[in-house]
Order: structure tokens, then sequence, then C-alpha cells
């Protein structure tokens, strides 16, 4: 006979499952009308240029994700600059910010809409429109930098999902 202890728990996990799946994508990012080709979780780092900024003053400017894309453990691509997402049957995609939304905390980078603008090879990627980048977790550089041209990385994690109009 279940616990009233083990009865509220199995009643919590159920609530907060149904909550967190129930929950939609702000608007800013979100794809109504389009479909799933394909989702996996991207481990790599963000990283920065220390550059003079319009008033002179040194800080760090964002140059380019460098990302491992898994499915179920297994490396299924790479996320590089452009930025371009290229799963390992060869076809690829390169697109360009269309919205964005804050991550959960300061030190997390954006959550990203991203529309494609360029397609290469065959394969999974063929037929993705938009790409959206969600769930991120770290990726953001703060503090000074002292010299021009130093670069640094920060790490960071996230979910893409890559979707098609219909």
């Amino acid at each position: 006979m279940p616990t009233l202890k083990s009865l509220a728990l199995a009643l919590f996990a159920l609530t907060s499952t149904s909550a967190i799946a129930a929950d939609p994508l702000p608007g800013s990012i979100a794809a109504s009308g389009e479909s799933i080709v394909l989702s996996v979780h991207a481990e790599g780092a963000q990283v920065y240029e220390c550059k003079a900024g319009s008033d002179g003053k040194l800080a760090w400017s964002f140059r380019e994700p460098i990302a491992t894309l898994l499915s179920d453990g297994k490396t299924v691509g790479r996320h590089y600059a452009g930025p371009n997402w290229e799963h390992a049957d060869g076809s690829a995609v390169a697109a360009k910010t269309g919205g964005n939304a804050p991550g959960a905390t300061a030190a997390d980078i954006p959550w990203l809409k991203l529309e494609v603008t360029a397609h290469r090879g065959s394969g999974v990627f063929t037929p993705v429109t938009t790409v959206q980048r969600i769930n991120t977790h770290g990726g953001k550089l703060d503090g000074a930098c002292d010299k021009a041209g130093e670069f640094r990385s920060a790490p960071y994690s996230a979910e893409y999902v890559f979707l098609k109009k219909g």
C-alpha cells in the first residue's frame, strides 16, 4: 500500500511534468504552424574577443559558437560560426536571428528563433526553415578585458530544435 508521502511525490511529479510540457515558448521565438524535424542537445562554448566598443573602451564582444550536437548521447553534428549547423549526413543550414527571449538566469545566453537563409548538402536538414535555441545554460562572459585581441570562451549547453513549415 503506497504511503501518503509516495502518493504526494507521484502527484507532484505528474503535475510538474504536465506544467513543463504545457508551457508554451515565448511568442518572440515561437514557430506556429511548423513541425519538428530534429531536436538535439548541444554542448560547447561561446567564444568572445576583447575589442574596443563605440565608446573606445575595451569590452568582450561575441565572436562565434563552437558546439557538438548530440542525440541520445551520440554526436550527430556540429554548430559553428555563421551561425551554421552541420549534420553528420552532410546536410547543413545557415541562419539569421529572427527573435529572442531571455535565458533563465543572467548567466544564460538568450533563447533564439533563427530563420534559415541557406542549405547545403542533402539529408536531415534539407527541409529545415527555422531553428530554435532553447533551454540555454551558461554562455555569457562578463568582466573586464584588458588586452584587445584576447579571446575567452564561456561554456554553454542548449537544445536546438530544427523545424519545417507545415
